[in-house]
């Protein structure tokens, strides 16, 4: 007796779902990769809370920790040799400056990097700040 299975006139095919799960996570893979590369370039710093526009693209980042230390791209440096070396840098690649300064930093710091770097010609200057969350007690 033989019996019949409904297969028996039917080709081979290729199954696509499969497949589809594959190229799924490859690109999934991908899209993680990506985010890994992303570089910050300053030193990690406790920024204030603001709404503010967000700027994407290359920056110059000047970083001022809390003890009112400044840096350049994660090169420690002088207040007047980081100017030089930030309007050279600015001049050179026209790519904006961000000021990313701690909020426990001086103020008076933050000013007078933010005159120094106008003096010397750089027009786009911006302090970085962190976006301002909703207070959930209200």
């Amino acid at each position: 007796m033989k019996l019949s299975t409904g297969f028996e006139g039917r080709k081979a095919r290729i199954d696509m779902v499969s497949m589809m799960d594959v190229m799924f996570l490859i690109l999934v893979f991908f899209v993680y990769s990506i985010f890994s590369m992303s570089v910050h370039r300053g030193i990690k710093v406790n920024l204030p809370s603001v709404a503010g526009k967000v700027e994407r693209g290359e920056r110059i980042i000047i970083s001022v920790t809390a003890k009112n230390e400044l840096s350049l791209n994660r090169k420690p440096l002088p207040l007047e040799e980081l100017i030089v070396e930030t309007t050279q840098l600015s001049k050179t690649t026209q790519h904006p400056v961000m000021i990313s300064a701690d909020r426990e930093a001086s103020l008076g710091v933050g000013i007078e990097l933010l005159g120094k770097l106008k003096q010397s010609g750089i027009e786009h200057v911006a302090f970085q700040v962190e976006e301002k969350r909703p207070d959930p007690k209200k």
